[in-house]
């Protein structure tokens, strides 16, 4: 099967097509039909700042609540300790309607305070409390909370560090341990259980520590088959912890364990919606473009850039250029599919640039997965510089902001980059948007979804009345087949043999 692209400039129902860096041709494209939006509430998670600034805050979602972006909503502070599902405790709180922002487990006492919380929770990690150096909470942590009232829960290696900081006692686990799936019993008249009419759950550990002897005040309130104690509390002073994983799915009843805690016990109303967040998206990017600005947006083709390039095209019009890259690693037929529905769905004004060529140069003898994402992450922006170039000798104006579908995990699985202080959660991969930007960026990013997750950012296209089988579209990500052969990319004809495997999988 020959590729879907020619390298020819041509014209794809209605949309220009050109290699590399020629004469640039665009077709002007029709405001989209939006849903009706609901009433602003005043909440947003816009993200523009200068590349060289965002290296410092990139890895956290309290960058915008720090500034009281969301002071108007509750919100409840998850502190990272480096477990792996850390991020899932951030998305029950959000799947629950309340706003949740992921920082560094040793952040300082007043980062802490700037997020105004309103519950803190305590994650889980792979250190040992036992360890030198183990990441824990500043020193007046517990004062702080007792005198602000604010309910605090640990999970995992939370729950160890708060019977360890408040003199209680933790050992290594004398039967090695407990991992998986397995069952704890509940006593009677806990805070923690007390919906509960079973008396047996099963949960999901994952431990090789334990609590022996708790803090003076709490109690015992789940142990497990083998005897650990899994689940403590003292009401009194708000302080509870568990020692599995409510985050996960294979806790039974763990997303309920969560709400009980955030609004039963914590008493914390559920006041987070993507209909608030649109309204104030829309909102900042109209102050933050100037009315003569413009913009360009780097579309996949995926859910997370379209969304916001349909998002920043009903404030910007006209002025907001997009831009698809075709890089050589693309699905089969995705180019034409994806300009396709470009024109004829969305409606959105879109030129294909066909830089795959220069991409497979540049890609050629790379092995390492991390190197390819970067080098596909400089080779972006260099067509993006290119194409604002071209833009500014056609319509007079040079783009100063770069649109981007930037989600939260992007951020968090690329850390820890430069300066971003996200210590104990280790770098998962770099994303070509996130680690494997350069630093000379030479524009102003605006990243509408940076703080949400990819079910969020359907919640808001869906709002846009973005079409459902595009939302539903199977996820792709940026850097392409790339990732997904190992070892070179140009080597025989890996990419075109991935390309027909991937057609027949998804149909």
């Amino acid at each position: 099967q020959q590729r879907s692209c020619v390298r020819a400039r041509r014209s794809l129902a209605g949309i220009t097509t050109y290699t590399a860096v020629p004469k640039l041709h665009r077709v002007k494209g029709r405001l989209p039909l939006f849903a009706p939006l609901p009433p602003s509430c005043g909440i947003g998670a816009v993200c523009s700042v200068q590349r060289s600034q965002a290296r410092k805050n990139i890895s956290s979602l309290a960058t915008m609540a720090a500034a009281g972006a969301h002071s108007e909503h509750s919100t409840i502070l998850v502190l990272d300790y480096g477990s792996q599902y850390t991020q899932l405790i951030a998305r029950r709180v959000r799947e629950i309607g309340m706003y949740s922002v992921l920082i560094p487990g040793d952040a300082s006492m007043d980062r802490i305070k700037s997020t105004n919380p309103k519950v803190i929770i305590l994650s889980g990690g792979p250190n040992s409390v036992h360890v030198e150096g183990s990441p824990r909470v500043p020193a007046d942590f517990f004062d702080y909370c007792a005198e602000k009232s604010i309910p605090v829960l640990g999970i995992c290696y939370g729950m160890q560090m708060i019977t360890q900081l408040l003199g209680g006692e933790v050992k290594a686990a004398h039967h090695g341990g407990e991992y998986g799936r397995m069952p704890m019993d509940l006593a009677d008249n806990s805070r923690l259980f007390s919906y509960l009419s079973k008396k047996t759950v099963n949960v999901w550990m994952s431990h090789g520590d334990e609590a022996v002897k708790l803090p003076e005040g709490f109690s015992a309130v789940a142990k497990s088959h083998q005897g650990a104690i899994v689940a403590i509390e003292n009401p009194t002073r708000k302080i509870y912890g568990f020692q599995f994983h409510p985050e996960v799915m294979h806790t039974e009843g763990g997303m309920d364990m969560i709400k009980h805690f955030l609004t039963d016990i914590s008493g914390v109303a559920a006041d987070w919606t993507m209909g608030q967040v649109l309204e104030e998206q829309l909102r900042k990017i109209a102050e933050l473009v100037g009315p003569e600005d413009h913009a360009i947006c780097a579309l996949s083709g995926g859910v997370d850039s379209t969304v916001a390039a349909t998002l920043v095209h009903k404030v910007l019009g006209e002025r907001l250029h997009c831009v698809f890259v075709d890089n050589g690693l693309l699905r089969y037929k995705e180019q034409e599919r994806v300009m396709d529905t470009f024109s004829n769905h969305l409606h959105l004004p879109v030129t294909c640039v066909d830089h795959s060529q220069v991409m497979l140069d540049r890609l050629r003898g790379l092995t390492d997965p991390e190197a390819k994402r970067k080098a596909i992450g400089a080779e972006f922006i260099e067509v993006f510089k290119n194409y604002r170039d071209e833009l500014e000798r056609t319509i007079g104006k040079r783009p100063k902001f770069l649109v981007q579908g930037t989600l939260y995990p992007d951020v968090i699985e690329s850390c820890p980059p430069p300066g971003s202080d996200q210590k104990h959660s280790h770098t998962i991969k770099s994303h070509h948007n996130v680690g494997g930007l350069p630093k000379d960026l030479q524009f102003t990013l605006i990243e509408p979804f940076r703080e949400l997750f990819k079910d969020e950012v359907r919640q808001v296209g869906r709002l846009l009345g973005v079409p459902e089988q595009f939302i539903k579209r199977h996820p792709f990500p940026g850097p392409g087949l790339a990732v997904r052969v190992l070892g070179d990319v140009t080597d025989t004809n890996k990419l075109d043999t991935l390309r027909e495997v991937d057609e027949i999988f998804i149909n």
